[in-house]
């Protein structure tokens, strides 16, 4: 007869949850019609199931570690090929100090994330500060404060109810950052007002990592209703090949506040191409992403499948011309589907300086490229 524990019953609760998000997320319930559906919610479900692990199971906001978020082999939430995520636990409790250091990027900053605790999917964006309210040393080098008393610079309150941190580091180079092993910022965070090192985990320490990790799985599958039966937020369509003015975000859960959003799903033929035209903004950091129905980016290790400014390829008048397809149009600025006929895209404009061209997209077929 097997020993009965706490940490023995969360893990039946997490394979349980497992069993339930195939049966249910991984089906029509959630418009998944095809094999290739299916197989792509078990690929998105077990990066899931990897991100809880790595940033949930282990989670002390007295003793908080940076653990980086996504990679080009764990993909959530709307990952982006040109930035590197970190995130660590915190509480209003404690009082921090973060150091860290650019790493050559052009933006980078800190968000305060709340409703996290139990491995939920953050509900609130609380606070920001970005390196415009940080001092950079000539190496390149910050040091920053959360909690405690208040100062002008270099300090980020935290209000009752946070629970974690996000750090974002942006690049926009040739090469796409989050694949690139070059890069990689060093990030660190103590609790300055803690002494003690923690307890050994025991049974209840061991059963509540375990249900964080299924809270966070359950979290970002069975909780969240299919795209056409949720509210939208203001920067997303709901019409394929079309695309909504760009806007801020406000303060839902894991935006970023400096930034303008436009997104909507592509929808393609087997020998259609998408072609989207304007201008990239005067801002900080501008991009174009392609991610599955998962929020997932497609495999930007080894195809082209996001651009940065610094990777389009402009026309004479400084306006862009980037092409969607399946299949290699032939120009610059292509953007691979991996053959999905569906998908979406997703921009991001980072401090812009002025107003935010909306993206203007027209289905074409693709022999009319060549």
């Amino acid at each position: 007869m097997s020993i009965q524990t706490e940490s023995r019953q969360a893990l039946r609760e997490l394979i349980a949850l497992l069993q339930e998000a195939d049966e249910r997320w991984a089906g029509p319930e959630w418009n998944l019609g095809s094999a290739e559906d299916v197989a792509g919610a078990h690929r998105a479900l077990m990066h899931m199931l990897e991100g809880g692990l790595v940033g949930m199971f282990e989670s002390d906001p007295a003793h908080p570690q940076f653990r980086r978020i996504v990679t080009p082999s764990r993909k959530f939430t709307g990952d982006n090929a040109d930035a590197i995520y970190f995130d660590a636990p915190v509480s209003a409790d404690h009082v921090y100090t973060v150091r860290g250091d650019m790493d050559g990027a052009v933006y980078v900053s800190i968000t305060l994330e709340v409703g996290t605790a139990d491995g939920s999917l953050g509900s609130q964006t609380a606070g920001v500060i970005n390196d415009t309210m940080f001092d950079v040393d000539a190496t390149g080098n910050f040091t920053i404060r959360l909690g405690g008393a208040p100062a002008a610079r270099n300090w980020l309150a935290l209000p009752a109810g946070v629970s974690r941190i996000t750090t974002r580091h942006y690049y926009e180079e040739a090469r796409t950052a989050a694949d690139d092993p070059a890069r990689g910022p060093r990030l660190a965070i103590t609790a300055d007002d803690v002494r003690a090192p923690p307890a050994p985990a025991g049974d209840a320490d061991v059963a509540e990592g375990i249900r964080r990790v299924a809270q966070f799985v359950r979290s970002r599958t069975l909780l969240q209703p299919p795209m056409t039966q949720r509210e939208p937020p203001a920067f997303l369509s709901l019409v394929p090949n079309q695309f909504v003015a760009p806007v801020p975000p406000g303060d839902m859960g894991l935006a970023a506040f400096d930034a303008y959003y436009s997104m909507a799903p592509f929808f393609l033929g087997p020998d259609q191409a998408l072609v989207m035209t304007g201008r990239w903004p005067d801002c900080r950091f501008a991009n174009v992403s392609l991610w599955n129905r998962f929020q997932q980016t497609l495999d930007y290790a080894n195809r082209s499948v996001s651009l940065n400014r610094r990777q389009t390829q402009l026309e004479a008048d400084g306006s862009f011309r980037i092409v969607l397809a399946h299949r290699d149009p032939g120009c610059p600025n292509w953007l691979d589907t991996e053959g999905h006929a569906f998908g979406l895209v997703f921009w991001r404009y980072f401090l812009p300086a002025g107003p935010v061209e909306t993206p203007r997209a027209e289905l074409v077929s693709l022999a009319s490229m060549r």
